[in-house]
């Protein structure tokens, strides 16, 4: 019997990364929870309510990129915290103030604090993991805002059935993270020295070469090129860019489609939004198996996932769904579950194996603001197309987009073939 505490030590941080990421949506999947509250007390449009998300998304785009690279210097475990406790100031001041301009100011910041969660988990997840069982435990990790989301869409769903205000639903969530995050501070170790466990290499394919051994990078311009000069970096971006678009679409907008379109009252809708990432979790976790077991070649997963999700896509564009909640749940699980397949390998597996641990923090925010920059228009974007042409356009233009994403994806898994030929005849050729 070993008295390595390496395996304890893993498993506690995944169960503490998992339950702190989740805990994260109790503070930004709130808003689309109480979306039709809000609208209906102070009159709002789609489009005024949809100038809030778009203004949190340009600042979650914008913190991708600055905290992703301040993760990498200042260590996972201080932004992964400091995310949290800003996020619960700026939940509680969304519930004390009124007024639009307002409200887009502190969901605005919000968001920008919000980025620091995802950056500061990959950069642990960095130290934490061997290259072997990486994409099954950051799928695992990934189901954590999948879940999150969900459990957030239950969870508060039933205040709203309670018939409590939109803002006491909100004082709820800014408790219910700040109690997690209380419980974070003392179960969340930076790395595996601190603890006495054992630390495994990084992924020795990553873009920094043998210096992505290294914690720290030695400068921003030694972060930086590597990662800017990848041909695989900017087509994982373009991927993102695409499907990041269409998930904010429906974490955004779904409650109100539900609600608006499909006839179904808000405590129901809130609550069978749910589904979305509910069935994207199951998704995700065959994504990450399916991954380890063919040694990463992602694009085998990516291609066929993103044709089908175009034809989901047609589908919601085309069926009549005004008092058809059953078809209208199904086929949005469908897209759920096509999309965040691939989706969710992008700034998690995808961005470790190229950041080492020098950069992954790094690699993952800038991926995820290349999607977050495409799901800026998921908000008013979204909400002036349903003004105006109805949902069967939403869904028409989001087909498009996912038919762009198929595009790329086989330019992406023609690349990555290419490289794993030639690093194959490589180790042929240096073979004694």
């Amino acid at each position: 019997m070993t008295n390595d505490p390496t395996r304890r030590w893993q498993l506690t941080t995944i169960v503490t990364l998992f339950v702190g990421y989740a805990a994260y949506y109790v503070c930004r999947s709130n808003l689309a929870v109480v979306g039709p509250a809000v609208q209906a007390e102070f009159d709002l449009s789609k489009t005024e309510f949809g100038m809030i998300g778009s203004a949190g998304l340009v600042m979650y785009t914008i913190g991708k990129i600055t905290n992703g690279v301040l993760g990498d210097f200042l260590g996972g475990r201080a932004m992964f915290l400091m995310g949290m406790a800003m996020s619960v100031v700026c939940t509680l001041l969304f519930g004390f103030l009124s007024g639009l301009i307002v409200w887009s100011v502190i969901w605005a910041a919000n968001r920008y604090f919000q980025s620091m969660g995802w950056v500061g988990l990959v950069k642990v997840s960095s130290r934490w993991f061997p290259v072997r069982r990486r994409a099954t435990v950051m799928a695992v990790l990934s189901m954590s805002y999948l879940l999150g989301d969900a459990a957030t869409r239950w969870y508060l769903g039933i205040f709203i059935e309670l018939e409590f205000g939109w803002r006491t639903v909100f004082f709820v969530s800014a408790g219910t993270l700040l109690g997690v995050a209380v419980i974070n501070l003392f179960t969340l170790k930076n790395r595996p020295q601190d603890v006495g466990a054992q630390e495994p290499p990084a992924n020795p394919a990553n873009v920094f070469g043998a210096d992505g051994e290294k914690a720290r990078p030695a400068s921003l311009k030694a972060l930086l090129r590597p990662l800017m000069s990848n041909y695989t970096f900017w087509l994982i971006c373009g991927m993102n860019f695409c499907l990041c678009l269409i998930r904010e679409a429906f974490n955004f907008w779904n409650v109100t489609f539900l609600n608006q379109e499909v006839g179904m009252d808000e405590g129901d809708a809130a609550i069978w939004s749910s589904n979305f990432p509910l069935v994207g979790a199951v998704s995700c976790l065959l994504a990450g198996l399916f991954c380890d077991a063919v040694r990463g070649r992602h694009g085998w997963l990516i291609v066929p996932c993103v044709i089908i999700l175009t034809g989901a896509l047609a589908l919601l564009a085309s069926v009549e769904l005004q008092g058809k909640p059953v078809l209208a749940i199904t086929l949005t699980g469908l897209v759920a579950f096509f999309l965040m397949a691939p989706y969710t390998l992008f700034s998690g597996v995808m961005a470790l194996d190229l950041g080492g641990k020098s950069g992954p923090a790094t690699a993952a925010g800038l991926i995820d603001s290349a999607g977050y920059a495409g799901s800026i228009l998921s908000g008013v974007g979204v909400g002036l197309i349903a003004d105006h042409f109805g949902w069967s356009g939403v869904f028409f233009t989001l087909s498009l987009l996912a038919g762009v994403t198929v595009i790329i994806s086989f330019f992406y898994l023609v690349h990555q073939g290419r490289l794993r030929r030639e690093a194959q005849a490589r180790k042929t050729y240096e073979a004694p």
